[in-house]
């Protein structure tokens, strides 16, 4: 019985793998796919097969030519930018670059620390009150406490991430400006208190404080005064002659000094007059000014650095041998120099001697003669 069980089982088999071979509706032609003449079949169901002709595999290209080879082999060519300067409590000095955030003594010029930001492109520093360091950069806002020198808070909610500029009011509130506005923010909590979005000429490219404490932002449109209690527009400056103002100050006067693209300006902030335009800086683009302890001021331009007598508007001298003579940022009385941010790196002039040296941490170059 188990024979017969058996046999009707191999047969039943068989059976099954015979129909599974035949196909349904006619059958395969030239099951080995190549006709007689060696030319490819596709496999049809019937007599009137298409046939393909062999082409031989196309030519191997090299996935890396040459040019792009060159390329990717190329580094990057890196970005000397220091874009701001902040001198803070303890005597060091903050350099904020394109390539991060560094801190050095400025009397050796040793650098203390450099803070690891990786993709962030600095734009603006600030201290607060209690000694925090605020870094206003084109991907947002951080706070970086300078005992551990570490990032103690960011991603904090802004109009805009790209900011411009910072500063602290006498209130120890920190006013971010960015490409869409001002806001306030608590430097403790780091929490947005307000915003002003609806600020005339929108962008708030730079930011002093009068004397009475009131906030003047320079914008794509003139000069507006921000109450600092209330966060309310007091005051609007439009007939500035260049219009952009991209650089702000205030003198022991009470005076404001305002750095357009093609003047340096003085207004009384009372009256909201221009008083007067630095001869000397005419049809100059001005993007950086700051006031000395010995009362001259001190004006960065894309062409060159120089000293001016604040009370009559005289050139006093003009610095060379800096690292480029577009300069973007300055800081004054720092271990007794003058620190000069450019678009090529970063350098001092001695208060006293007037010597220019380059900061070789900061610079792409070693200079030939120094």
């Amino acid at each position: 019985m188990k024979l017969i069980n058996v046999r009707i089982g191999l047969f039943i088999t068989t059976a099954l793998l015979g129909l599974a071979a035949l196909p349904i509706g006619g059958k395969i032609s030239n099951t080995e796919g190549l006709g007689n003449d060696g030319r490819v079949l596709a496999q049809t169901t019937n007599d009137n097969s298409p046939f393909y002709a062999p082409n031989p595999p196309p030519p191997r290209k090299d996935p890396l030519p040459a040019e792009r080879a060159r390329q990717e082999a190329t580094p990057t060519k890196a970005d000397f930018r220091i874009s701001s300067l902040q001198a803070d409590y303890s005597g060091d000095l903050w350099v904020g670059s394109w390539q991060g955030l560094s801190r050095i003594n400025p009397n050796t010029g040793r650098v203390v620390a450099r803070i690891n930001l990786p993709n962030y492109t600095l734009g603006a520093l600030s201290q607060d009150k209690v000694g925090r360091i605020w870094v206003g950069t084109y991907e947002g806002l951080l706070r970086v406490d300078p005992r551990s020198n570490e990032v103690t808070a960011q991603n904090i909610a802004l109009p805009s991430n790209r900011v411009l500029s910072l500063l602290i009011d006498k209130r120890g509130y920190l006013w971010v400006g960015s490409d869409r506005g001002l806001s306030l923010i608590s430097p403790d909590q780091g929490l947005l208190m307000t915003t002003l979005q609806d600020l005339p000429g929108v962008s708030a490219n730079a930011l002093t404080l009068d004397q009475k404490g009131q906030l003047w932002v320079g914008t794509l449109e003139g000069l507006v005064q921000v109450d600092t209690a209330s966060a309310l527009i007091r005051h609007r400056i439009s007939s500035v002659p260049g219009t952009v103002v991209q650089a702000l100050a205030t003198d022991n006067q009470g005076m404001l000094w305002a750095g357009t693209p093609n003047s340096l300006l003085v207004i009384d902030p009372n009256t909201r007059q221009v008083m007067r335009s630095i001869t000397a800086l005419q049809e100059r683009n001005v993007t950086s000014v700051r006031f000395a302890k010995d009362g001259s001021v001190w004006v960065g331009t894309d062409n060159g650095l120089v000293k001016i007598n604040p009370s009559t508007g005289d050139l006093l001298g003009q610095i060379s041998g800096l690292p480029s003579s577009r300069i973007m940022s300055l800081a004054t009385d720092v271990g007794n120099k003058l620190w000069v941010g450019t678009s090529e790196g970063l350098a001092w002039v001695s208060l006293t001697t007037g010597v220019v040296k380059p900061h070789l941490a900061f610079i792409r170059e070693r200079p030939a003669d120094y």
